[in-house]
């Protein structure tokens, strides 16, 4: 009886005791992102040394910038222009990108990101060397100048970035940007997809670590991120690493789990201009037939392609002559939807030509009716047949988008930005 006593005295010492040996994922979400933690975090020790500290002061300073010259903006154009909402947001050539995922999309229920950028790995922060935190910490601003200063990652850097050290890959990348909107971490998981689409058995739980070589199996592999904005309902996160070529997208499982989510809204921005070419014809296709709407700038899928009797579409900023580094990519027709006087200012700045006053989007709805099965009917049949559509090129342009950034932005530093070429 009295061993029972003293057991039940001891049980929330002890519980408060384990509690304290293992950050949340929220609590290393914040302390990535240069938030402090929860006071009883374990990460509180190590969020007292001047590097966290700079680490901080820089956070604060880039994203406050960033949100009065272009986030409030995007928010506030999507209470006014994006009224007819879907609870699944897909956004396809995305990397990373929560941040404005969830700008433009803020009450979608189930966020898609996908991008060849691999997961990666958060694992305890405690138990990393000094030097492996600091290389870490680094990392993550150098990761994320491009996108906060000229609204896309440039692929070319993020391979390396996202590469090396312990702390790498998207994962980190992602709890940041959750942690900086203001989100909370409830859950995240490794995730992997089978060809159909299903879930495989988890290989582990985030909380251990994961690991690089535990998931190098599976078909499509990704992370699963369950969180919520304040007191607001559950929301879930996906990110997939998988190439969307045609030669391996199905395959992947990928577009089946996607399509299991049924009608979604689609974001494209800063896509390489990879759906102008036929070696993209699948996931553009799949864009087409699944979405009820498509907000996207010039760089995703072709004017050409949306049947006007299917889609009523809604330019927004001004269409320019694209950097010279996509050829063959400028579209009269865009030129001309964009001078007939229906275009709406955008008083931000979005995509490769990122200065207010250059950029465009397009707003495209659908119009058009419902299978009998529920699901959209075919925005096209023949898509590869339209003129002037490229043929399949072998060579995995994927893999190779952005290279030609490294002659404009190699070595950005975010001050002073590098004016695009006309």
């Amino acid at each position: 009886m009295a061993a029972a006593l003293v057991a039940a005295l001891l049980a929330p010492t002890m519980a408060s005791a384990r509690s304290a040996e293992t950050s949340t994922a929220d609590d290393t979400a914040r302390f990535l992102a240069g938030l402090s933690p929860a006071p009883d975090s374990p990460l509180v020790a190590l969020s007292k040394s001047s590097l966290w500290e700079q680490h901080a002061r820089f956070f604060d300073s880039i994203f406050d910038q960033n949100d009065k010259t272009t986030l409030a903006k995007v928010r506030a154009f999507s209470e006014t222009q994006l009224t007819a909402k879907h609870d699944t947001l897909l956004y396809m050539f995305s990397g990373p990108d929560f941040l404005y995922a969830t700008s433009f999309f803020p009450h979608a229920s189930t966020y898609v990101l996908s991008g060849l950028e691999p997961v990666g790995d958060v694992p305890k922060l405690t138990g990393l060397p000094r030097g492996g935190l600091d290389e870490a910490l680094r990392n993550l601003q150098s990761s994320l100048g491009s996108i906060l200063h000229l609204s896309f990652f440039i692929t070319h850097n993020m391979k390396t970035q996202l590469t090396g050290g312990q702390v790498y890959g998207t994962l980190p990348i992602l709890y940041v940007f959750l942690a900086r909107t203001g989100k909370t971490i409830h859950d995240v998981s490794f995730v992997s997809l089978d060809r159909d689409g299903n879930f495989l058995t988890l290989d582990q739980p985030a909380a251990a670590g994961g690991g690089r070589a535990a998931r190098s199996a599976a078909t499509a592999k990704g992370v699963k991120i369950v969180f919520s904005d304040g007191n607001g309902p559950l929301q879930t996160l996906y990110y997939f690493s998988t190439n969307l070529a045609d030669d391996g997208v199905w395959s992947s499982g990928f577009l089946p789990f996607c399509a299991k989510l049924g009608i979604a809204d689609s974001f494209l921005k800063s896509a390489s201009y990879l759906m102008h070419s036929g070696g993209f014809a699948k996931i553009r296709s799949f864009i087409l037939n699944h979405s009820a709407t498509i907000l996207q700038d010039d760089s995703g899928i072709p004017l050409a392609y949306f049947d006007p009797q299917k889609w009523r579409l809604q330019p927004f900023g001004h269409y320019l002559a694209p950097l010279s580094i996509f050829p063959n990519t400028y579209q009269p027709q865009m030129a001309e939807l964009f001078r007939d006087g229906h275009a709406i200012p955008l008083d931000f700045g979005v995509g490769y030509l990122w200065r207010k006053n250059e950029s465009n989007l397009l707003l495209a709805e659908r119009t058009g009716p419902l299978a009998s099965d529920g699901s959209l009917t075919p925005a096209l049949t023949n898509e590869a047949d339209l003129p002037g559509t490229p043929k399949p090129n072998k060579t995995d342009v994927q893999a190779q988008s952005h290279r030609g950034f490294l002659g404009l932005f190699e070595g950005w530093n975010g001050s002073p930005r590098p004016r695009p070429p006309k």
